[in-house]
């Protein structure tokens, strides 16, 4: 039998997203950032990890949601990803993170086609945990455009 694909599922809002676990490099308490001047809305600065700085995004506003205060729950998820120019470190500022599991179907549902400005082009595919959807991050395409900044920056 093969090994079923694990995903760290978070909240945002009263909204579940999923990243694949082997995206996932830790999990961070909220910590200070520096900001980064004339730096777009979603990309809340740079964060000290072990001598590596690493940019943070937030993930609601890279979602379309308004901002929300840390509280005790907020946290930076550290994740690598594929850029194109090699690896990519990225923190994503989430509300929450609850768990790292499996989905209930390995299979995901491909999002809905909507049409109009909506094209979901940054969501791998709609899973189900405990009866309530989760929408799975397809992360590179969420977050293509912050590779493009840091370099700029």
């Amino acid at each position: 039998m093969a090994e079923r694909a694990q995903y760290v599922t978070l909240g945002v809002a009263d909204e579940l997203f999923a990243a694949p676990v082997e995206k996932v490099q830790e999990i961070l308490d909220m910590r200070p950032i520096a900001r980064l001047p004339q730096a777009p809305d979603t990309l809340l600065g740079m964060i000290d990890v072990r001598g590596q700085g690493i940019p943070v995004v937030d993930l609601r506003l890279t979602l379309g949601l308004p901002s929300a205060p840390d509280n005790e729950n907020t946290r930076i998820i550290v994740l690598t990803l594929a850029g194109q120019n090699g690896d990519l470190r990225l923190g994503l500022r989430a509300d929450r993170v609850f768990e790292v599991t499996i989905l209930d179907e390995d299979d995901l549902d491909p999002p809905p086609a909507v049409g109009g400005a909506w094209s979901g082009h940054c969501i791998a595919g709609l899973g189900r945990r405990n009866g309530r959807f989760v929408t799975v991050l397809d992360l590179e395409r969420l977050l293509g455009e912050v590779e493009t900044i840091t370099q700029a920056a």
